[in-house]
């Protein structure tokens, strides 16, 4: 006769678990809606899983019609910025064990720039206001020959914040200013400007704070911190506004 002990049975991983979820995803097509209607979907999900993930689900295996955008998936492309639970996030970075899944999650695009089909925008608005504020080095010396133009640790780390930004346009579709005043930069474009502005090696610092110095430029920001909340990049934008604000009241330093 046996020894042997029969063992309990593990206890289950709540990592590997899966639950249920209710989205509820705000869907438009201009070939057959007057107005955007909110859509509710079912999804076996695990913890783990991303927003992203769930879309996937329901496009791959649900409704196919479904429309977002998304490219890398990994958080660094900023193609699929969308508000979940009214707060513009990434969806490839948004976990699920992040949400109250016992409440349905919604979804929908991102406000203030023109809704093509459901979680898609026109993005040319705000691009035309980051091309505008010049978010290119422009440097009139020529260096030395076979040599770089050299910038010392203390001067990259001035603006190294405002490199990071990687244009999904949360900040800038989360700012309330936006919201109602389409001429508004926005804080997408004063991040690009800022990180050239204070950039040692450029020489265009004032043509940019010339442009920024307008009725729609800096001075229409309201310190709400919406887009500093908003950033996946964790880039204190906020923070960015008011040097540039400084920047034109007293010169770049």
């Amino acid at each position: 006769m046996s020894n042997a002990v029969a063992e309990a049975p593990a206890a289950a991983d709540p990592a590997v678990q899966s639950f249920l979820v209710t989205f509820i995803v705000r869907r438009f097509d201009p070939e057959q809606d007057a107005e955007p209607r909110w859509v509710d979907y079912d999804v076996e999900l695990f913890s783990t899983d991303r927003v992203l993930d769930a879309l996937h689900k329901i496009k791959w295996e649900v409704d196919g019609s479904l429309s977002f955008r998304r490219s890398c998936a990994h958080g660094i492309c900023g193609s699929d910025a969308m508000r979940i639970n009214g707060r513009n996030r990434l969806a490839c970075k948004t976990l699920i064990k992040d949400l109250d899944i016992s409440k349905p999650i919604y979804v929908e695009a991102i406000k203030g720039l023109p809704l093509e089909k459901d979680l898609i925008v026109d993005m040319e608005p705000f691009f035309a206001s980051y091309r505008e504020v010049q978010p290119f080095l422009v440097a009139n010396s020529v260096p030395e020959k076979g040599k770089e133009r050299v910038q010392s640790i203390a001067d990259r780390a001035i603006f190294d914040d405002t490199t990071k930004c990687i244009l999904c346009a949360a900040c800038t579709s989360s700012c309330p200013v936006f919201w109602t005043d389409g001429q508004y930069f926005g804080p997408a474009a004063i991040v690009n400007a800022h990180r050239f502005i204070f950039d040692s090696r450029d020489d265009n610092a004032d043509v940019r704070l010339d442009i920024l110095n307008d009725k729609e430029g800096v001075w229409r920001c309201r310190t709400t911190f919406n887009c500093t909340e908003a950033c996946p990049r964790g880039i204190e934008v906020t923070k960015a506004i008011a040097e540039v604000k400084q920047a034109i009241l007293r010169g770049r330093p």
